[in-house]
């Protein structure tokens, strides 16, 4: 069984899994430790993660990013058309939904955010399972911490067409806080005060900072605050936008007219930052950037930081709003730990070492620790591993509220009530009562709209209640729903059932003075008395009440629908992959087989038949490179097998006299290990004779020597 975790970026997806006693970061395909968060369309397949970076300038149309932060939202959003600055292809309304309109086998196709997502962890998916080379299933994945119902819900939806059962979704930085703390072995004990750790994760497009208290064997998240909008792409962003004025005025181009254009200085800018993260200035060079112009300038670190400053001025807001929630100071945090790619920018890194007047601890990778921490929370939820137990109390970080119709025959009853409030530890569960004699509905939704990310739907969900009927005395049924925010940070009223009030009889416990106590070697004289009682009134449950429960997930019918889309997708691709397999086969052989008729095989074909090989040859290559560029994997196998045909009984004579060779060469080796071994054996038996003859030499000579020869020597006289 795999335990896999996923930390899904905005720009790339890193994957972990746990084996050999630890966590491992697996390589994809071209043997890089992070795949591209990107999916795209052409004529005849999809292209996921690295080949879609591969053709992604010359299929921009066709290419979406930003897959995570484009789930669960609609086209209105205003944080959605934030996207399309960086998402190439055209977003469009689906059903409610954000998605993209892309041409996918010659025609125009609309994909949800959740489809595009579904399609990315298919790549995950095949990725770790070529690796691991177990069918993988379960895994745990990262979002951000100002993810909402409806975006995790996405997510989760995703994750299930793609054939993935996910354990958890864990915020970025309670996993990197798991990863830190469950390698520790000098936590504080439960009496002792706990250790404040501040991990600050300044990724490709969020800033996220979370206050962690730290003991032996768990976490406990204080606080956590964002910045949606602050990474590394808004730091190339910047750049670009500095160079493509440079560029319209130095040469004259406008990059903004030229997607391609755009995306190659895109591409420069991000590189520039990150030479200039560790040198004082580097150059910008790009050949033919547009219009057949060559573009070159020069960048020094303290240039890139006037350009960025209105960013590094906003870098001490989440700070400041993480402390405030935490309730401390500064000085209340023991150490300040940086994830992420952008906290390696020197100028953001001076600004929150100034701020907390403290060193920053990196003791954590930044590039990989959050899906570190995703795979040991699905080692820890995993049955088929054993971890040190390590508890994590995460918070919530939106309050939600309850809202339903006043009860006719309760004219004062409250119709509403925040049942989880901001700062509350998840996964929580709360019983709701409620006194009604019919079915009712009750809504769930976020009590804080203007928190909320973007102009997301506070709404969460409707939960109709059934079954609900006046007793025989037309008295109000008690009803009890049970409301759970799960562990992905997900709200359902998982169940619900009735209960009455009931008198029943419960002992009442006595206290025995000592004096009273009974010696235990004495002999029970008297009968032992009858245990005292007392009747009180319980709630006595009674029996359940069916749910019927309207959410923002997909329905059955949905998920199974996509599921057997992208099943048929997945088919495609691995067709197109196999006829490009067939045909790079092909190719190869029609060279190989040139070079062989000439050298290797010369002497083993006739000149005829080296004269109808070769034409063959020839009339399949030129097939190849004009009407079967584009065949199918069924021809590209039948023109194999007819230059088989001919080829075949010229390779059995090589292979013939080849084996011939080989076994007279064995022949020879055997009799010459034969001889080496009858030579041994001879002079081992020339050895035991030659031992066996001084043993009998020996004996001779002892037995010259009598013992009564032997005189005493004479007294003296």
């Amino acid at each position: 069984m795999s335990v896999v975790g996923v930390d899904f970026g905005t720009l790339n997806t890193v994957i972990a899994v746990a084996r050999n006693r630890g966590v491992d970061v697996i390589t994809n395909e071209v043997s890089n430790r992070a795949t591209p968060s990107l999916v795209g369309f052409g004529p005849k397949s999809r292209y996921l993660g690295e080949p879609a970076k591969t053709q992604e300038i010359s299929n921009l149309k066709n290419t979406v990013s930003s897959l995570k932060r484009l789930a669960g939202r609609t086209l209105n959003d205003p944080d959605v058309q934030v996207e399309q600055q960086f998402v190439s292809a055209p977003l469009v309304d689906v059903n409610g939904q954000v998605g993209a309109e892309v041409t996918y086998l010659g025609k125009k196709e609309k994909f949800t955010g959740t489809q595009l997502v579904s399609m990315f962890l298919s790549k995950v998916k095949s990725t770790a399972s070529a690796e691991l080379k177990l069918p993988v299933s379960d895994i745990v994945m990262s979002v951000p911490a100002w993810f909402t119902d409806i975006q995790r819900r996405s997510l989760m939806d995703a994750a299930e067409i793609a054939g993935l059962k996910l354990l958890r979704l864990m915020n970025d930085t309670t996993a990197a806080a798991l990863g830190y703390g469950i390698t520790k072995l000098d936590l504080p004990t439960a009496e002792e005060k706990p250790r404040r750790v501040a991990f600050i994760d300044i990724g490709h497009s969020n800033y996220t900072c979370s206050i962690v208290e730290f003991k032996k064997g768990e976490l406990t998240v204080k606080s956590t605050a964002y910045d949606r909008h602050f990474g590394g792409r808004d730091f190339d962003k910047a750049l670009v936008d500095h160079l493509a004025a440079e560029f319209k005025e130095k040469y004259k181009i406008d990059i903004n007219t030229n997607p391609k254009a755009l995306v190659r200085v895109h591409a420069a800018a991000e590189k520039l930052k990150k030479i200039l993260s560790a040198n004082q200035q580097a150059p910008v060079n790009i050949e033919s950037l547009m219009n057949d112009v060559d573009v070159a300038t020069m960048m020094t670190r303290e240039g890139l930081e006037t350009l960025v400053e209105p960013l590094l001025k906003r870098a001490h807001v989440p700070l400041e709003a993480a402390l405030a929630e935490a309730k401390l100071k500064v000085e209340d945090i023991d150490i300040i730990e940086l994830v992420g790619g952008c906290t390696r920018v020197p100028a953001l890194k001076d600004r929150i070492q100034k701020f907390f007047g403290k060193t920053l601890s990196f003791t954590l990778n930044q590039d990989e620790a959050i899906a570190r921490g995703c795979a040991f929370s699905c080692a820890i939820l995993s049955p088929v591993f054993r971890v040190r137990d390590f508890a994590i109390h995460d918070i919530v970080n939106y309050p939600i509220e309850f809202t339903w119709e006043k009860s006719p025959d309760i004219p004062d009853e409250d119709t509403s009530l925040t049942v989880f409030n901001k700062g509350n530890v998840m996964p929580s569960t709360k019983i709701l009562t409620f006194y009604r004699k019919e079915p009712f509905q009750l809504e769930a939704k976020y009590a804080k709209p203007e928190l909320l990310p973007g102009k997301v739907n506070p709404w969460i969900g409707r939960f109709s209640v059934k079954g609900v009927k006046a007793d025989s005395k037309d008295d109000f049924m008690i009803c009890k729903l049970k409301a759970r925010l799960n562990l992905h940070g997900i709200l359902n009223v998982e169940q619900g059932y009735y209960v009455e009030d009931m008198e029943v009889e419960e002992p009442i416990p006595e206290e025995k003075k000592d004096d009273e106590k009974k010696d235990p070697d004495a002999m029970d004289t008297e009968a032992a008395e009858k245990p005292k009682t007392r009747k009180v009134k319980k709630q006595v449950r009674k029996g359940d009440l069916p749910i019927v429960s309207g959410t923002s997930s997909l329905d059955e019918q949905s998920k199974q629908t996509a599921a057997e889309q992208e099943s048929s997708m997945i088919m495609e691709d691995k067709l197109v992959a196999d006829t490009e397999e067939k045909k790079n086969e092909l190719e190869t052989y029609i060279y190989d087989m040139r070079n062989k008729i000439d050298d290797q095989y010369s002497e083993f074909a006739s000149e005829d038949e080296k004269t109808k090989l070769k034409a063959k040859l020839e009339t399949v290559e030129e097939w190849l490179y004009d009407e079967g560029d584009d065949s199918t994997k069924a021809i590209y196998i039948s023109k194999m097998d007819e230059i088989r045909g001919l080829a075949g009984p010229i390779a059995q004579r090589y292979f013939d006299k080849v084996e011939e060779e080989r076994q007279a060469a064995q022949a020879i080796a055997e009799a010459e290990a034969a001889k080496k071994r009858e030579m041994a054996e001879a002079a081992r038996k020339a050895a035991m004779a030659q031992e066996a003859a001084s043993k009998d030499e020996e004996m001779t000579d002892a037995e010259t020597i009598k013992p009564d020869e032997v005189s005493e020597p004479e007294e003296k006289k």
